[in-house]
């Protein structure tokens, strides 16, 4: 993920204009807001534990965001703030859980429909742009230099339900465009019980995934020329970033897919030992807050 300067001064910009050249409205409606925990630079807490009294307080670029509307009173409102761990379909919470729901999410169409197929929520417009990447150790930056250097004898980390997971799949041809799996393509669950690819039988998307691989672990590829994936993290905890460091530098797996933005901040976290490779900007992506389709005036507000 690459956070666009342009849009930063165009949204700031924005908000300090309209301080400067209107008049208080001394009326202030409080709007419940979810936010992923784990997703620094762009939305964290500021204490990873969800029972410490800190994990409520969000920091990153979207909590600056939130910042700048609550301190014009003319908009007139205030964010009551919520982590959520984990992550798997959070943007679904804004449908009657929470007014607004962010944490970096990628405003995608099938990210608003319940598993019925029922649109439940609306993205707002967009506030940042997302790049993929990969973060690989430093004596791998030449040898990966892109997605189609790893070989078979790689490992590629990667989060379940994410934008990174579905392009990376895309990128390394595990998966086509709509998510579907190759043929042949063995997908190992936490339980161990396993699924494999058969005429389109398999599909993992940004939204979601086949029911029979929702837990996933690893997938095993059919091409010895292709690298396996490992899924880090699960349904009800995130690593940390010194965790993700340390899979990385410790050879757990040779490459970590992730956004761009992200990765920069685990290079610099690692002190020379790990760096960002292969930042992909062939599929743009914007992300954006959420709300319930029935809430179309916090919509317009936002």
């Amino acid at each position: 993920m690459i956070i666009s300067r342009k849009s930063i001064v165009l949204v700031f910009g924005a908000a300090l204009l309209a301080m400067g050249c209107s008049k208080a409205d001394t009326s202030t409606q409080t709007i419940e807001y979810g936010f992923f925990a784990h997703y620094d630079p762009v939305s964290s807490s500021a204490d990873p534990d969800p029972d410490s009294p800190n994990f409520n307080t969000h920091l990153g670029y979207e909590a600056a965001l939130l910042d700048a509307i609550e301190a014009n009173p003319d908009f007139g409102l205030r964010f009551n703030r919520t982590g959520i761990d984990p992550w798997n379909e959070i943007w679904l919470r804004a449908e009657n859980e929470f007014d607004l729901v962010g944490g970096g999410i990628t405003a995608l169409d099938s990210r608003t429909l319940d598993e019925i197929g029922n649109q439940v929520v609306v993205f707002t417009d967009g506030h940042i742009n997302f790049s993929q990447s990969l973060l690989v150790r430093t004596e791998d930056v030449i040898r990966i230099r892109r997605h189609a250097a790893l070989t078979g004898d790689d490992t590629v980390g990667a989060f379940a339900n994410t934008t990174n997971e579905a392009r990376l799949l895309q990128l390394l041809g595990i998966a086509d465009e709509a998510g579907t799996l190759a043929d042949g393509t063995q997908v190992i669950n936490d339980d161990g019980t396993s699924a494999t690819a058969s005429t389109g039988s398999l599909v993992i998307t940004a939204a979601g995934s086949s029911p029979e691989i929702a837990t996933r672990r690893q997938i095993i590829t059919p091409d010895p020329n292709t690298p396996n994936v490992l899924y880090l993290g699960d349904e009800t905890a995130s690593l940390s970033q010194p965790e993700l460091i340390e899979v990385v530098a410790n050879g757990t797996v040779d490459a970590l897919a992730n956004d761009s933005a992200s990765n920069a901040i685990a290079a610099i976290a690692s002190v020379g030992q790990l760096e960002v490779t292969a930042i992909d900007n062939s599929v743009p992506e914007i992300g954006a807050f959420v709300v319930s389709v029935d809430n179309s005036e916090l919509l317009d507000q936002i």
